[in-house]
Order: structure tokens, then sequence, then C-alpha cells
């Protein structure tokens, strides 16, 4: 019986059919990226209205995944809608993070010590890989 799942599931990597595993493992990203950004944003105070966004599109890109997991068709719709938002919105968390790291005394001339202490270089592009894993969800074929 293991054998057999095995086997089916290679087919289905072979062969592109990668929808609702794809569409699951963004709804967990979605949650665990949220809750990571929460609370390294609530250790910064919240300080900037737009570090709400982030933590509000988990819950978004989670219901979605879990959507598109369930139904092909809010896999069609519902999903790349909420993937893009979260792509977008980490992008834009990494604009936001190196003007950041720029505005720390020293700026990007203590490069070294400002990306250590500043806000996190790459952590939103974490978020956009979530947002990626759902687009590309959106688009292969569905397992059967």
């Amino acid at each position: 019986m293991k054998l057999r799942a095995v086997r089916r599931a290679a087919y289905d990597v072979r062969h592109g059919r990668l929808e609702r595993s794809l569409s699951l493992l963004t709804a967990a990203g979605s949650a665990v990226t949220a809750a990571e950004i929460f609370l390294e944003h609530d250790r910064a105070g919240f300080g900037n209205r737009v570090m709400w966004w982030p933590v509000l599109l988990g819950p978004v890109g989670t219901a979605a995944g879990v959507a598109g997991f369930a139904s092909e068709r809010a896999a069609r719709t519902a999903l790349p809608l909420a993937s893009a938002a979260i792509v977008a919105n980490g992008l834009q968390g990494t604009y936001l993070h190196v003007r950041g790291i720029g505005q720390k005394p020293g700026g990007w001339r203590m490069a070294r010590y400002n990306i250590e202490y500043g806000p996190p270089l790459f952590a939103p592009l974490l978020m956009s890989m979530v947002g990626g894993m759902g687009l590309l969800a959106s688009v292969l074929r569905r397992e059967r």
C-alpha cells in the first residue's frame, strides 16, 4: 500500500500534478510566516501601521490555500489573488527593510552592523516565496 502511494506521488510530480499539495503547503507556510512576522513586528512595537499588513495577509493566505486544496475552483480564483497580494507585500517589505537599514545610524556605510541589528533583510522575501508557491499551485494540474 505504501509503495503504491509513493509511486502515485512520483507520477504526479513527474507530470506536474501538484496543485493540491502546493495549495496545502501555501496554507501552512502562510500561517507559520504570519506568526513569525507577528512576533518580530511586535518586538519592534508595530512602529509603522504597514507592519500589520503581512500579519493580516497570513490568515488570508492560509484560508486560500486550504480552499485551493479542497476546491479546484478556489485554486484557480482565490489562491492566485491571495498569493499575488502576499508576493507584492513581501516585495514592499523588502524595500521597507532595505530603507530601514539605511536609516539606522551609519546607514549602509556600516552595513555589516546594521544588517545584523536592523530589520531582517531577507525575511520579507520568505513571505514572497510563500506567495510564489501559491501562484505556482494555481497554474499546475490537480492531483487525482
